[in-house]
């Protein structure tokens, strides 16, 4: 059968989207890989108490993961609750959620920073520990553990500031009512604002759209509903508190951008897993709307599976970013040629007191006191004019979304003045459109020259848009040679290429198949067909961005010239 004839296809998608609704749980593995309930037992440590949905599908390295992951180490002191995340590799050759047919629609429409995870699960904590003489340690521990591939770290704390406190009062039964209300919300699909209720509440949340403006406002949703109860409005699923994750480094976040940029290996040193889990967040987030593209950790212990693969003294330290809490990490690290040790932050009059840089060599002893110990040496000045404005608010007491604003707007701009002189020299590569035609191979992109790209700095530079003064010249050759600029890269060339398909496909569509026809052997006829077959299948492959009516325009014109064809050909044409 012909892949293309359009009622059966539509059959068969219409087919498909009626399995999917009986999946089990398929709308909860739109938002949740499942629910984890860790708690400490006397023999075993850590253990797995409950997982909900119950035939869920985890591995037992990522189960014993999950188990170390959800408790702060016992150098945290965490009395009380304590809300944390953390993210962790999947186990090798894994078969995904049952939701994953969808992944790509998702995908594609998601800001970069919020596509689903791949190879990567998050993990969402909220860990109780009170006293409780019942029990023989004199303590209630307990962690309930939200675990998913999506980067929605407000969403799901929000989520389990609503669910925690129940479950630990009513177990079971309360949680897989939880799970039945999830396995109702609609999915997560890019620009729309979501109604999504659970215990008695309505969380609102606008899932944002890779077509938002950077820094700017969403799109506002057409006709509002009368919802009672009176939703919970979530201004943002993913952003978190910039000005308080960095009030004690305020002085420093040129060099932590640059260290993000270059994505350099860095270790953050905090007094909890809450300070070390939103502090890696806020950093990975600071180059936004670049993709961070190495691997990063927000809460990192020493019975990770991969501790010995980053703490290997044989090799230099990887790409990545561990936050960690256990004080034993600073003798492990030595090595590493950034840390960030913070402490509970400590204000000196009105202000918050800031650490200062420090040499490497002084990281020695289990006591070290807050700093950035590292050798590095900024390719760009310091905006000395953001650090007076932030600390001027603090003294004026300025709401700290009103500086995280601020602080997020600046970290745009800086990002963006970066990006656009690659953006604009990429775009020289292009093909004219002109040089595209129907009957020849698409033209190449012409290759990415470090060189070339260097000399259109003078007149065409990051100096256009930014007031930085600096070596912007070094920072861009030291760009090249990190995983950043080669995931950047390799995710604009596929654009472009996608692009020129494009192009071409239209260039066909617009061209005059049948008179082309007329002069050429059976042969020549047959190779066309398939060749036009392959390019529709591509393009409904990749989903590149072609109007739906060139489609149909091109299936009608494969339909005319097979019908032009002797009776034998046709049916061999049309069987495969």
């Amino acid at each position: 059968m012909d892949p293309f004839d359009g009622p059966e296809s539509h059959k068969i998608k219409l087919e498909a989207s009626a399995e999917e609704a009986c999946v089990p749980w398929s709308r909860f593995s739109a938002w949740l890989e499942c629910v984890c309930v860790v708690t400490f037992d006397l023999e075993l440590g850590q253990a797995i108490e409950l997982i909900y949905p119950h035939d869920v599908k985890l591995t037992e390295k990522e189960k014993t993961s999950i188990c170390y992951l959800s408790f702060p180490d016992s150098y945290s002191g965490c009395l009380g609750d304590t809300q944390f995340s953390f993210r962790l590799r999947q186990s090798v050759g894994r078969v995904s959620g049952s939701w994953f047919g969808e992944e790509d629609k998702y995908n594609r429409d998601a800001p970069l920073i919020l596509q689903k995870e791949l190879a990567h699960f998050y993990g969402y904590v909220y860990f109780r520990q009170v006293k409780d003489v019942s029990v023989k340690r004199g303590y209630f521990q307990k962690s309930l553990v939200l675990v998913s591939r999506l980067p929605y770290v407000q969403l799901f704390q929000s989520l389990l500031q609503i669910i925690a406190p129940e479950y630990f009062e009513k177990l079971e039964p309360c949680l897989e009512a939880v799970c039945n209300e999830i396995d109702q919300w609609p999915p997560p699909v890019p620009g729309q604002t979501l109604n999504l209720p659970v215990m008695g509440v309505v969380m609102q949340a606008r899932i944002p759209s890779k077509d938002d403006k950077p820094g700017g406002s969403p799109t506002r949703q057409g006709q509002k509903e009368n919802l009672l109860p009176a939703p919970m409005v979530l201004p943002t699923i993913h952003e978190l508190d910039l000005f308080k994750c960095f009030q004690s480094v305020l002085i420093h976040l040129q060099m932590l951008w640059e260290l993000m940029l270059l994505g350099e290996p860095l270790v953050v040193m905090a007094p909890s897993p809450t300070i070390s889990s939103e502090t890696v967040l806020a950093l990975v987030s600071s180059i936004c709307p670049l993709r961070y593209c190495c691997d990063f950790r927000p809460y990192f212990t020493i019975h990770d599976s991969e501790f010995k693969e980053y703490t290997t003294r044989t090799q230099a330290p990887p790409n990545v970013i561990l936050g960690v809490t256990n004080p034993f990490f600073i003798k492990t690290f030595q090595c590493w040629p950034h840390v960030l040790r913070l402490g509970e932050v400590k204000m000196s009059g009105d202000l918050p007191k800031q650490v200062k840089v420090k040499k490497l060599a002084k990281l020695k002893t289990l006591d070290t006191k807050p700093g950035i110990y590292t050798a590095y040496k900024t390719f760009l000045h310091k905006d000395k004019a953001l650090i007076k404005r932030l600390l001027k608010g603090i003294q004026r007491k300025r709401p700290s979304e009103v500086q995280s604003a601020i602080l997020r707007r600046h970290l745009l701009e800086l990002t963006q003045s970066f990006i656009i002189p690659l953006e604009r020299y990429l775009a020289s590569l292009m093909p004219l459109q002109r040089s595209v035609t129907p009957w020849k191979t698409p033209p190449q992109i012409r290759p990415f020259s470090q060189d070339e790209f260097m000399a259109t700095l003078d007149h065409a530079g990051p100096q256009l848009t930014s007031m930085l003064k600096g070596d912007w010249m070094g920072l861009y050759k030291r760009f090249f040679r990190s995983p950043n600029f080669d995931g950047w890269y390799r995710l604009r060339h596929r654009e472009m290429t996608q692009k020129v398909e494009c192009l071409h496909l239209e260039a066909v569509c617009d061209s005059d198949l049948l008179t082309w026809t007329k002069d050429k052997s059976e042969v020549e006829i047959v190779d066309l067909v398939l060749k036009l077959r392959e390019k529709l299948m591509r393009a409904r492959k990749h989903h590149l961005p072609v109007k739906e009516e060139l489609v149909e325009k091109l299936e009608n014109y494969i339909q005319i010239v097979i019908s032009s064809l002797p009776e034998d050909l046709q049916t061999v044409l049309h069987k495969h």
